[in-house]
């Protein structure tokens, strides 16, 4: 049982809060996560926000800056609508990956639900974010801000000089392209300085100044259509295949003057962002979550959290681990933050309390004692698809009650194909982490093949795993935005991953305007 609280040694009392009490609760939280948990955070700042603030967030993709698009404030209009019909409840918290690390705390908020977020925040998602390797090695979390600055600005510039319709043609198919405008496997290079951005904006206004349109009328040259010779070097020589749809237009589109290439530019660094937010969904939100847990009975034990203030926290929490039932008309899938703070407390349990099956299943940490070592490490070096399949144990897997369908689309039938026994627990965490492999679950297009000095054809090829093909409604419309970015002819080749035989081919010709 926690010692009796006296009144003098609690950090808040009632619902109320300032600035001060806000700033007391964090330094005391602050302390226990580096001495008890040895976190390692960026600074903090903490920024106070209204519900309409947090729905503006909510538009703008969570970033404090942002550029203007109409996609914006459709966003926000319908979650504005949502949130005044009662469809859906705002964030507790809203947190930045940056240098420092921005956290917003919605007004509304009681001092012990603003406790909560903020160790949820300002402290689990901080050390994440620092700490891991995919933000570590694909983002640039102290030139975030400057950069979001810099592309706020540039394109306010460009639409005073271009026009507003010019500028969202662009990055209509920019936003468009965006799943597909990230770097996968080696690292894009650092955000430039502020310095670099002032040289870059006037070598930029000096190539619009003296950019000619004419070469636009030059016919293309003549080359025969069989002669394969060159293809090998001219591949090379652009880097094919191409992932990074984006990278490639803004590199190479000959139709592009250059604003249009700083535009997509920006919104391809903007989408390399948060691409190791798409991968780590479960291990950031359970990451949090448990440090948060911990911390705030931690800070109960020492009786600086009343029982009153412990037991709203708790009632939040529940409401943000809560997972419905498969049959529960609230059911969207596994919740993130359930998954992963199970994960994170079944790792402590087989550290210091494991059973014979636990020291099978993990003979390097089970009864190894220091839990906190072995988060650390695995919340530094995993994404969800790698941590699933090293940490999902068999007892969380019965707690989940986890089986595998057999969903083949030839038969009439499913089949249960996977189940409690030890080839079954293999087969489990294997399927679970697989369908959390942000690369495996999104259509592979890269760029096959083009002909700059002949006819100038961009050829796309779409690698089809399990047989699932592209939509075609939205599969044409892509087509017609490379189309516009690239100003030439467009076509995509679908083809079976495993045997390379082609299935169809769809191009910009046959596609109405």
């Amino acid at each position: 049982m926690a010692r009796q609280a006296s009144k003098s040694s609690l950090l808040f009392s009632g619902s109320d809060w300032d600035f001060k009490t806000l700033s007391r609760a964090y330094d005391a939280i602050e302390a226990i996560a580096v001495e008890e948990l040895h976190l390692d955070t960026y600074p903090v700042q903490m920024e106070i926000i209204s519900s309409q603030q947090m729905l503006d967030a909510y538009s703008s993709v969570g970033m404090p800056l942002m550029y203007r698009h109409w996609s914006f404030g459709k966003h926000f209009l319908y979650q504005d609508l949502l949130y005044r019909k009662g469809g859906r409840g705002l964030a507790y918290e809203l947190v930045i990956n940056s240098n420092p690390c921005i956290v917003y705390l919605m007004e509304e908020n009681t001092m012990a639900l603003q406790a909560l977020v903020t160790a949820h925040a300002a402290l689990g998602h901080n050390h994440f974010f620092k700490n891991n390797q995919l933000f570590k090695q694909w983002t640039d979390a102290g030139a975030i801000l400057s950069y979001l600055d810099f592309a706020k600005g540039y394109i306010v510039r460009c639409e005073e000089r271009h026009g507003l319709a010019a500028v969202e043609a662009v990055l209509d198919s920019a936003h468009a392209l965006m799943a597909q405008g990230v770097f996968r496997y080696h690292r894009p290079p650092k955000l430039s300085s502020e310095r670099q951005r002032e040289g870059l904006r006037e070598r930029l206004e000096y190539e619009e100044q003296s950019y000619n349109d004419l070469w636009r009328t030059l016919p293309p040259s003549q080359r025969k259509a069989n002669d394969k010779g060159q293809d090998p070097e001219r591949k090379k020589s652009l880097n094919l295949p191409e992932e990074n749809l984006l990278y490639f237009l803004e590199k190479n589109s000959l139709v592009l003057e250059p604003w249009q290439r700083e535009i997509i530019r920006i919104v391809r660094v903007i989408a390399q962002y948060f691409y190791p937010q798409r991968q780590t969904q479960v291990m950031n939100e359970g990451c949090a979550t448990f440090v948060h847990y911990t911390l705030m009975n931690m800070l109960f034990d020492r009786g600086q959290i009343s029982e009153g203030a412990m037991l709203e926290i708790l009632r939040n929490h529940s409401n943000v681990v809560f997972q419905p039932a498969f049959d529960d008309p609230r059911f969207s899938g596994i919740n993130p933050y359930a998954l992963g703070l199970d994960m994170m407390q079944d790792i402590q349990r087989i550290s210091t309390k494991p059973t014979a099956e636990d020291r099978d299943w993990f003979p390097d940490i089970a009864g190894h004692g220091n839990w906190r070592e072995v988060l650390l490490g695995a919340w530094a070096d995993h994404r969800d698809e790698s941590f699933i399949r090293q940490y999902l144990s068999p007892a969380l897997i019965r707690k989940w009650r986890f089986f595998v369908v057999g969903d083949a689309a030839d038969q009439p039938h499913c089949q249960v194909a996977s189940i409690h026994n030890e080839r079954g627990y293999d087969e489990i965490r294997a399927a679970l982490a697989h369908s959390y492999e942000v690369g495996a679950n999104q259509p592979d297009i890269q760029v096959v093949d083009v002909d700059l000095l002949g006819d100038r054809h961009l050829r796309l090829q779409h690698k089809v795993n399990n047989g699932i093909l592209l939509d075609d409604a939205s599969r044409d419309a892509t087509l017609r935005h490379i189309r516009r970015l690239w100003g030439y002819e467009v076509s995509l080749a679908a083809v079976d991953a495993e045997t390379g035989v082609a299935i169809h081919e769809r191009s910009t010709s046959q596609i109405a305007e």
